[in-house]
This record gives C-alpha cells, sequence and structure tokens, in this order.
C-alpha cells in the first residue's frame, strides 16, 4: 500500500537500503539525525559513540534480521541498564514499532514512544526527527483508514455485482426453459439449416425466423471445402437432406446431398474422387454419455455432429428435401 511506502521510506534509513523514490528533504532529513550529535557534542561524543555501538549492536543485528520482537526487548534491557542514552532507545522503539516490515507493527505504541521522548528529553537530538515520525505516522494511519474504507466499499460493491450476476444467470436460465417449452410446442417444421463453420453453429430456420441453435463439431481438418476422399473436411455449399440413415454407426443420420454439381467438377479437376457420405448425426454408437464435451474437438470425418438430445429434435424438426447452406 502506498501508505507502508510512505512510512517505510522515512524509517530506519541508516540501518537498511534507501527505498526507490525518497525525495531530496527526507534524505537530507535522515543524513542529520545521523550527524546532528557529533556536530553538538564534539569529539567527546566519539567515545560515547563507540560505547553506545557496543550497547546497541545486539538489539540492531535482531533488528536487521528481522526479529523485530527480540530486539524490543533488548531495548527495554537497555533503557534500565543505561539511562543516560534513554532518549535513543525511545527513538530506535518508535521506529520499530512503525516499520511497515513488522507483522506485529503498532502505531500508537509508536507514537508513545516519540512522544516520551519529547516530553522527558527537550534537549534530545532526537526530538525534532520524532517530531517529524509523529507527524508521518498520522499520515499513514489516515492513509490506511482511507484505503480500509475503499476496500470495504469495492467489497461491497462486488458482492452487489456477484448478486446480479445471480440474478442474471437465474433469469438466463429461465428463458432457455421457456424457450425450450416454446420449443416443444412448435409443428411447423424447419424449411432450412444454416451450418456456419467458422462459428461452429448449426441454427434451424422457419421462414427466416430461428429456431433453435446448437453447437457443433466438424471434420478433423475443418478449414476450407471438401475437396476430396478421405481430406477429413466439411463440405461447404447448398444441399438439402436427401435421406435418413439408418445403419448409420452414430445417432439419427440425416444424410446430406454432397457432393453437388460443383463439388464434382473440382473433383474431376483434381483427378480424385469426391468421397461422401456426409451427414448430421449424433454421437458414435455407444459413447452418448460424451455429452456437450464432444463439440470441444472437430472429431469427424467431415460429417456434422451435435449431441444425441440434440439431433432428436433436428431429427424431428428437419424433413427430407429441407435445404442445407453449410457456410466456411
Amino acid at each position: 500500500m502506498e501508505s507502508s511506502s510512505t512510512l517505510l521510506a522515512s524509517t530506519k534509513t541508516y540501518t537498511c537500503k534507501r527505498q526507490k523514490g525518497i525525495g531530496e528533504y527526507f534524505r537530507l532529513f535522515f543524513l542529520s539525525i545521523m550527524i546532528t550529535p557529533v556536530l553538538i557534542c564534539g569529539c567527546s561524543y566519539i567515545d560515547k559513540g563507540l560505547q553506545a555501538r557496543s550497547i546497541f549492536q545486539e538489539a540492531n543485528d535482531f533488528f536487521n534480521n528481522g526479529k523485530y520482537e527480540a530486539s524490543l526487548i533488548k531495548y527495554k534491557q537497555i533503557i534500565e541498564k543505561h539511562p543516560e542514552v534513554a532518549d535513543r532507545v525511545l527513538f530506535e522503539m518508535g521506529i520499530i514499532y512503525a516499520y511497515p516490515r513488522n507483522e506485529q507493527k503498532d502505531y500508537q505504541k509508536s507514537q508513545e514512544c516519540f512522544q516520551k521522548l519529547i516530553r522527558d528529553y527537550p534537549d534530545s537530538a532526537y526530538r525534532r526527527d520524532s517530531q517529524m515520525m509523529i507527524f508521518q505516522i498520522n499520515n499513514v494511519i489516515i492513509k490506511d483508514k482511507m484505503i480500509a474504507a475503499q476496500q470495504t466499499q469495492i467489497e461491497t460493491s462486488r458482492q452487489v455485482v456477484k448478486g446480479k450476476e445471480n440474478e442474471i444467470t437465474t433469469l438466463q436460465n429461465k428463458i432457455e426453459t421457456l424457450d425450450q417449452k416454446i420449443f416443444a410446442l412448435r409443428t411447423e417444421p424447419a424449411d432450412q439449416v444454416l451450418i456456419e463453420k467458422k462459428e461452429r453453429r448449426l441454427t434451424l430456420l422457419s421462414k427466416g425466423e430461428v429456431i433453435k441453435i446448437y453447437k457443433i463439431a466438424l471434420g478433423g481438418n475443418p478449414v476450407g471445402p471438401k475437396e476430396r476422399q478421405g481430406d477429413n473436411k466439411t463440405p461447404e455449399g447448398t444441399y438439402i437432406i436427401d435421406s435418413r440413415k439408418r445403419d448409420s454407426g452414430y445417432y439419427m443420420s440425416l444424410h446430406i446431398s454432397y457432393p453437388n454439381e460443383k463439388d464434382k467438377t473440382r473433383a474431376k479437376e483434381l483427378g480424385v474422387s469426391p468421397g461422401g457420405d456426409i451427414m448430421i448425426h449424433g454421437i458414435k454408437n455407444g459413447l452418448s454419455w460424451v455429452g456437450a464435451s464432444h463439440a470441444e474437438v472437430d472429431w469427424t470425418k467431415g460429417c456434422i455432429a451435435v449431441t444425441d438430445e440434440e439431433m432428436e429434435e433436428i431429427n424431428k424438426f428437419v424433413p427430407n428435401g429441407t435445404i442445407v447452406e453449410i457456410r466456411p
């Protein structure tokens, strides 16, 4: 989150790599945290600094290794044994409590550390930095609340959308049920079967009105018109249903009048047999359990396949002599 990144950029800079995007102002600000005590105290501070480094080493090691709770415990021990460095300890603890990578971070405790430092150590070199940290933490808290509110709003909106999706699905199911009932009541047959190869779609029409649409599977080599025997292509052109094939190995086969004159001419020019036995049919006998999943691949030898249940409907509404138009 943006607020956490901001806080990360303004904490423990002198013990970890600076985060990309920190402004020049904050770079100078944190630099001043390190050099101000030296400028104030002179050379005598260097000796004290070496001593403090030894005192703080273990706590810093815990922090650098991500053991934030252990680091806090060590700092509490330091403040008891070395009250003369209490202001620095409070500052360090405030940083750890607010550190974004600390999964147990506590902004309230962090602010309490900085506030105690400001109140009890008015002359501390860490006073100004503590004031800045309190300001930063307040900004983070405000942003976190805004983000939490936005996330709640998003989740609420998501639930509303989900509810609408469920309503839409329910309505679609009702429409499909009504369509099925209306279809079952039809007595007028189709006068055209439109097959669109690219869309893998078969449409029954009556006087230009769509009766029903089915998803289909085609020949295993579906692109382009059928040219010869064994090419596994589904024909393209205009034909009719010229017979029912009773002894087919597929459910309720309606035979298509392929090849037409154009197909025969093309095959003659190529010096090949145009082939034949192109049908609209159901699943291979004995495999009806495959159901609608059959249409996930093109598996026929050039025929047009639907489910057995769909084939029963097509067989009912498509009499012999019905025009069949097969488009690319």
